[in-house]
């Protein structure tokens, strides 16, 4: 114990004059192996491998802080330092400017959580460097409430949004939205990616928010336990707070859904199991996680049924991606396979899309 106190000490003092050099991460850690409970050891430690330019060593005594204590507002502020050290230029790029916004939009970025290095190319519309998704995004996802997580990751989500608006189904997107009346000229704007419970940011097309929406989700295990994100068709029925237009808004949002069950009902039954079948698709209802154990006939009959819109405040059908799946980490952490991955999720599942939205303006 006595050695502990001592080490404690010398930690204090070296941090007090600022040294979080070699010789302060060798204390740190030695504390962190006498006492693994020592939360402040592994903030240190982790403020030493920052300075050090080890954001790898950073970021694993991060996790284990925060671990240790949620509330740690230290390793949080050090969690978004280490994500502005790893976007580098790229985030002063993407951050898009702060303006002001109604309910939940973020409209600013502070930093990007970029995990250990990965494979990095370049979005066709500029030069804006395109990056994975992978273990520091979750766990900033995690860690951080709903807004923050949103504002730090949008440097690394945004860039992959705005090279989908150059894919030929965004453009199909925006012109189904404009027959409709909508207006628009790109499928994804600039600062529309949205904080939702702990552990879950989405993102959806322009419009969207009473619309059938192409929905793209992100969930940290804090959600089930599993990293994990989707693509796909989703639909909020969901009250929508304090909006004036909220009621008629929630009215419109059920009249598309009703004409996605229609459409199940007759003509799209069939093709949308055996796309569930064949792509490793499932559906989602309101709080639940995604339904991996219910095969695709019986998933899309869960849909059509007449009571899953009022049962649920939210619904949705796409294909996932599980960060504890080994098959499924390279699709996230390389750009271009996961570009690849979005593209081809939306470009299946526009037709059906296109036909709600052409079906609940029949009606």
């Amino acid at each position: 114990m006595d050695e502990l106190r001592a080490l404690e000490q010398q930690a204090v003092d070296r941090a007090k004059r600022g040294d979080f050099g070699l010789d302060a991460r060798s204390v740190n850690e030695q504390i962190t192996r006498l006492a693994p409970s020592n939360q402040g050891a592994w903030t240190r430690l982790a403020r030493c491998c920052l300075e050090l330019g080890q954001l790898d060593d950073a970021t694993a005594a991060l996790d284990t802080a925060l671990q240790l204590n949620p509330q740690n507002t230290i390793a949080r502020n050090l969690h978004i330092e280490v994500s502005k050290r790893r976007a580098g230029p790229a985030a002063a790029l993407a951050a898009p400017r702060k303006r002001a916004s109604s309910g939940a939009r973020v409209g600013s970025s502070s930093a990007a959580a970029v995990s250990a290095p990965r494979r990095v190319t370049k979005a066709k519309a500029g030069s804006v460097a395109l990056g994975g998704i992978g273990r520091a995004e979750f766990t900033a996802l995690g860690h951080l409430p709903p807004q923050a997580a949103a504002e730090s990751l949008t440097p690394r989500l945004e860039p992959l949004l705005m090279a989908l608006n150059d894919r030929p189904f965004a453009a199909r997107v925006v012109e189904a939205r404009n027959r409709a009346g909508h207006g628009g000229v790109r499928m994804f704007r600039r600062g529309s990616i949205v904080p939702g419970s702990q552990g879950h940011i989405h993102v959806f097309q322009q419009g969207g928010r009473w619309e059938p929406q192409m929905n793209l989700g992100m969930f940290s295990a804090a959600q089930w336990r599993r990293d994990a994100l989707s693509a796909g068709i989703g639909f909020n029925l969901a009250p929508g707070g304090e909006d004036e237009k909220a009621d008629a808004g929630r009215e419109r949002a059920f009249r598309y859904f009703e004409a996605f069950q229609q459409l199940l009902a007759t003509t799209w039954r069939q093709h949308l199991t055996d796309w569930l079948r064949t792509s490793g698709g499932f559906i989602q209802l309101g709080e639940q996680p995604p339904a991996t154990d219910v095969l695709p006939n019986d998933a899309v009959a869960t849909l059509i049924d007449a009571d899953t819109g009022a049962a649920h405040a939210w619904i949705f059908c796409g294909r996932w991606l599980f960060m504890d799946r080994g098959e499924d980490v390279g699709m996230l952490t390389e750009a271009p396979r996961l570009l690849r991955w979005i593209e081809q999720t939306f470009t299946d599942l526009l037709p059906l899309w296109g036909s709600i939205y052409r079906e609940a303006y029949r009606s």
